[in-house]
């Protein structure tokens, strides 16, 4: 099978690596010379692509790009692969997009010819180098069908059913979890007003019901104000926008979530967004 990889930064690198790895002969497509040479390198069949229309000799084509408008781009657009890709092919979407783009997606998918499958990605690019990365797929299910012995070089297959439940799982992940991180920047805020460290706060917290993923990974950045970009606050702004977003076309009010969007778009518009996610504690 020959395969097209459009994205290949921290999420969609690790990804294509691994195909590389596994000896299938890929098409490598991304803005960055930087990032095409560190993913070509992992191997002797990957193959530098100079635009989206070198895709069209590729019987599947993978997208990892960081905004649904990148990857309505990269298909839609009268130059792209869409229009490049031969009836029979095979569209896996793997970027963090709300169902509506992932539909509009697969009708022009299939006026194209071409089967569309949502694969969304559901934990960190260090998972998807090792292929422990979880996959959240959905969509055509002959297509699906097709790759069954593909997805698992790359992460650990979940078959959730439709596009919009693999779109959903993702999205309600992150609202969640950075609800959760709203929550327990509040909680250290309302600490420090008690006289208490935010690390003697955290280590109390640990034995009780407060304690959370956020808690335990970001705690002690937050403790010691540590705000490198490991999942940058304006892709979190993004993913809870689109999230909330996706709860108000189903015709749902997520209003914690809601309040917690408020929040990161205020830490964003305060230029924060570059970094952490755990830069929120700045809007608190």
């Amino acid at each position: 099978m020959i395969i097209g990889f459009i994205g290949v930064g921290a999420m969609g690198g690790p990804l294509a690596r691994n195909l590389i790895r596994a000896g299938k002969t890929v098409h490598v497509y991304n803005r960055s010379p930087e990032r095409v040479e560190r993913t070509l390198a992992a191997g002797t069949t990957g193959v530098r692509a100079a635009s989206f229309r070198d895709m069209a000799g590729c019987e599947t084509v993978f997208t990892c790009l960081a905004l649904p408008e990148h990857v309505r781009e990269a298909a839609l657009d009268p130059k792209g692969f869409y229009a490049a890709l031969r009836p029979g092919s095979i569209h896996v979407e793997l970027s963090t997009i709300d169902p509506a783009t992932a539909h509009e997606l697969a009708e022009e998918a299939q006026r194209h010819g071409v089967a569309y499958v949502q694969c969304t990605l559901g934990k960190t690019p260090a998972h998807a180098e090792r292929a422990e990365e979880p996959l959240f797929i959905g969509g055509d299910e002959a297509a699906i069908e097709r790759l069954r012995d593909l997805f698992p070089l790359i992460g650990v297959p979940n078959y959730v059913g439709g596009i919009d439940a693999a779109c959903a799982v993702k999205l309600i992940s992150n609202l969640i979890g950075m609800t959760n991180l709203a929550v327990l920047a509040e909680g250290l805020r309302l600490g420090e007003k008690a006289g208490l460290e935010r690390t003697t706060l955290l280590h109390l917290l640990a034995d009780t019901g407060a304690r959370s993923f956020q808690m335990d990974v970001r705690g002690p950045w937050l403790a010691e104000d540590d705000y490198a970009p490991r999942f940058a606050l304006d892709l979190a702004l993004k993913d809870v926008r689109l999230g909330c977003a996706m709860a108000e076309g189903w015709g749902l009010s997520p209003r914690l979530m809601e309040t917690a969007l408020g929040l990161y778009r205020q830490a964003s518009e305060a230029g924060h967004g570059g970094e952490d996610c755990a830069a929120v504690f700045k809007a608190v």
